[in-house]
């Protein structure tokens, strides 16, 4: 598509490169410790990484290792352990600090000879480890030493007899916390294990990020100046994709937005329900990354509209939704649900003026818990049951007990509007969106992507982007019900609800339904029933569902053509196109020769914090120990004593039973040191 080159304040309208993954990484860190860890290097290894590991006993490990060959002070001196006690080969009477560390170098063993093991047995005090093959001989068993966390290894049948074409290369043992302690070996002050050189803590994190910046298409800087090719790419492979590009003074990057062809086909079999948010980007520029989804007929997110800009303010909103509006459209029935932020408000009525704009439930009742923080449990449990009900009687009985239970919170929430935060009074059809989850939702799947630089943010959501339709459109294809899969589900509920129902026929389109004891006026001929889930859902609700089985009815005919498996398929119909690597693009020279460069924003030097601040009134979640089952601290930090032998709690502590002390940790074993 032919593009001309922008001037300060107009668009740019470009397109992806693959990024190498993360097994490159994993794979490139494994091939840096393939030689193993002789026993011989523990001397040499630095002291830093044992600081903080307890000593094993001599008397364990005389007592444990007797007749093994291995029951002298200089065996363990010289390095049963093996580098760091994480990797290295596994050999017999080889000791290990804990089970996990065992487990761990069994699993590096699987990963690098191709093969898959599973546990045979495994008790606090032993564990054995066979191969996944049934016929192999290869099986490590493993004893945990007396009087110690310690682990020996008793017994390893190294040789395998499985075939050659049962090794597989994908292994299940490749897990998140084996590579994690793979890279964390090259992160503990590689320049003195390496070069004898002490280096500080910011130069060791100064060189990860250099090593980042080389799997991640160069530093940010450059990442700016791959965009607008990587964009005309985008559009080259994905035919109909919409893309925004803005600059300013000095080609600056300024603004992004990206809706991809195949989101805009399928939101036409969406219910016009837009969930917006933004997230921070983590980056050395910052930023903040807009999102614009909504709901498929199978209750999962499609993502709708993608943007980048410098903050939440007026501005960036409104350019965001401008381009929304005219990729989208603006439908009178269309709804967008947000938080309360100031910049949100302002630039939807300014950009859907016609359009109802709706407020997540959640993000005010946290607003709420920071004015009323004395009733917090009353406001809670009353709050989303306003919120949340149907019927405007049931409404009134509602607001009324959280009225009374919570003094001054009428006022407020009328001040607020009850028609942005409640279903009973919205003006349009929310249908069951009453949250910004989805947008919530979204954000924490891009938890980690948000880190990277531009080029590649983009890219990582193209490839997010690409997998779900390619999984979503298969499952729509195999679907055999006349509704999603979710809503069947939904339905078969209902109807097994209504078969405790009773049905009073008045005419051929009027019904009476008895719930307990409540009464239910059902209206087939308007498609209503008065508890007014029908007609605001667009789904039968369980009283009609009673008179569809008292009646010809069909349930399916009642529901809203959005809940089908027909519109299930279509909304996932496009394909988002992959983008070949960066040799092999092909960019116009206007774009080739085009220098896009970094926003003008002050960066912050050292370390960036990657952690959010908490939202007003948010309340964080804090650990609980599995160990005093206490909150604030977790297991590996626990100083509470507890008592080997708890009391009883039906009353137990008034019998004749012995009492123990509580007994510290610290107490419990007096560890020479070797």
């Amino acid at each position: 598509m032919p593009m001309e080159m922008p001037s300060p304040g107009r668009s740019l309208f470009v397109s992806p490169t693959p990024i190498p993954s993360f097994v490159d990484v994993v794979r490139n860190v494994s091939e840096g410790n393939e030689q193993g860890t002789a026993a011989e290097d523990v001397r040499t290894t630095p002291v830093e990484l044992y600081q903080n590991v307890p000593p094993i006993p001599i008397s364990v490990v005389e007592a444990n290792v007797e007749g093994s060959g291995c029951g002298d002070q200089t065996c363990v001196e010289e390095g049963i352990y093996g580098e760091g006690g994480i990797l290295g080969d596994i050999e017999e009477h080889r000791i290990f600090r804990s089970k996990k560390e065992l487990m761990t170098c069994v699993s590096i063993t699987a990963m690098t000879e191709k093969f898959q093991y599973k546990v045979f047995k495994s008790k606090p005090s032993f564990v054995v480890v066979r191969c996944i093959h049934t016929s192999c001989s290869w099986r490590v068993r493993a004893k945990k030493l007396v009087e110690s966390e310690y682990w020996m290894v008793t017994k390893y049948e190294k040789n395998h007899t499985c075939p050659t074409d049962f090794k597989h290369v994908r292994r299940r043992q490749a897990t998140s916390w084996v590579v994690g302690e793979c890279v964390k070996r090259k992160l503990i002050n590689p320049g003195r294990r390496k070069f004898g050189v002490d280096i500080s803590y910011y130069v060791a994190w100064r060189g990860r990020e250099c090593a980042y910046d080389n799997l991640r298409l160069g530093t940010p800087e450059q990442s700016y100046k791959l965009l607008p090719g990587y964009l005309h790419m985008l559009m080259d492979t994905n035919p109909g994709s919409v893309v925004n590009l803005e600059v300013s003074n000095g080609n600056r990057f300024q603004y992004l937005f990206i809706a991809f062809a195949a989101s805009i086909h399928g939101f036409s079999y969406c219910r016009p329900v837009i969930s917006i948010d933004a997230t921070h980007l983590k980056g050395k520029y910052r930023g903040v990354l807009f999102t614009a989804v909504c709901h498929d007929a199978n209750q999962q997110i499609f993502p709708l509209a993608f943007g980048v800009g410098d903050s939440e303010n007026d501005a960036s909103w409104s350019w965001f939704l401008h381009r929304v509006k005219s990729v989208f459209g603006s439908n009178p029935a269309l709804v967008i649900v947000s938080d309360r932020h100031r910049s949100i408000n302002n630039a939807v009525q300014e950009v859907f003026p016609q359009a109802f704009h709706g407020i997540c439930m959640y993000h005010l009742l946290d607003n709420l818990k920071t004015k009323f923080r004395n009733k917090t449990k009353e406001l809670e449990q009353h709050y989303i049951r306003t919120a949340k009900t149907y019927n405007l009687q049931d409404f009134h009985v509602l607001f009324y007990t959280l009225s009374s239970a919570v003094p001054g919170v009428k006022e407020y929430l009328e001040a607020v509007g009850l028609h942005r935060w409640t279903r009973s009074h919205a003006p349009s059809r929310r249908y069951n969106i009453m949250t910004t989850n989805i947008s919530e939702s979204l954000n924490a799947v891009l938890v980690k992507v948000r880190e990277l630089p531009i080029t590649a943010l983009v890219n990582e959501i193209r490839l997010l982007c690409q997998k779900w339709f390619h999984e979503r459109r298969t499952k729509a294809a195999g679907c055999t019900t006349m509704m999603s899969k979710d809503v069947e589900m939904k339905l078969e509920g209902r109807k097994d609800r209504a078969q405790a129902m009773g049905v009073i026929c008045a005419d051929q389109y009027m019904f009476d339904v008895v719930d307990g004891d409540r009464n239910y006026c059902v209206d087939m001929a308007l498609w209503t029933c008065t508890c007014r889930k029908f007609q605001l859902d667009q789904l039968p609700c369980d009283h009609v569902l009673a008179v569809v089985r008292k009646t010809p009815y069909e349930a399916y005919d009642l529901c809203s053509l959005y809940y089908t498996r027909e519109f299930w398929h279509e909304t996932y119909r496009g394909v988002i196109n992959p983008i070949p690597h960066i040799s092999s693009w092909t960019t116009p020279q206007q774009i080739s020769e085009f220098e896009l460069q970094s926003p003008d924003v002050r960066t912050v030097t050292g370390r960036r914090r990657k952690r959010r601040l908490p939202s007003m009134g948010e309340e964080l979640p804090t650990p609980k120990c599995s160990r005093c089952k206490e909150r604030g601290h977790n297991r590996a930090t626990c100083q509470n004593p507890i008592a080997l032998h708890p009391t009883d709690e039906a009353g137990c502590s008034g019998s004749n039973l012995p009492t123990h002390q509580p007994i510290h940790p610290s107490d419990q074993h007096s560890t020479p040191q070797l």
